[in-house]
């Protein structure tokens, strides 16, 4: 089922529409203002590659340049573009959650690491 994008002659934002069958007349509608005016783009295509084609991709030393690893906002780019390469086995809501909390220069350990003040139990 082939998906097609459009923009919205209106507010100029995107669309998908999801049809049946290639030869099926589509009449898009915004989902965002309803409008009905829609230009059809050109559609981004994927190409898979195979694990070592990732893997490969990851350790090019030009993609390395911006990493400082004492910076936990560089290390948590650095890992989302692991994710990204990687695909669905790497990523998730967890990880997106976790490498946003190191973004943001938050606590990962929320108290609990070794220097928190909570007692042993």
């Amino acid at each position: 089922m082939p998906i097609y994008e459009y923009e919205c002659e209106a507010c100029h934002r995107r669309t998908s529409v999801l049809t049946t069958r290639i030869s099926e007349r589509v009449r898009a509608q915004c989902s965002h203002c309803g409008g009905t005016k829609m230009r059809r783009l050109m559609s981004r295509f994927a190409m898979p590659k195979s694990e070592e084609q990732r893997l490969d991709a990851l350790a090019d030393p030009s993609k390395l340049g911006d990493l400082d690893e004492n910076d936990p906002r560089s290390v948590a780019r650095f890992m989302k573009k692991m994710g990204k390469e990687m695909g669905e086995d790497f990523s998730g809501e967890d990880f997106d959650e976790a490498m946003e909390e190191m973004e943001s220069g938050g606590d990962l350990d929320e108290g609990n690491g070794p220097n928190s003040n909570t007692d042993d139990l």
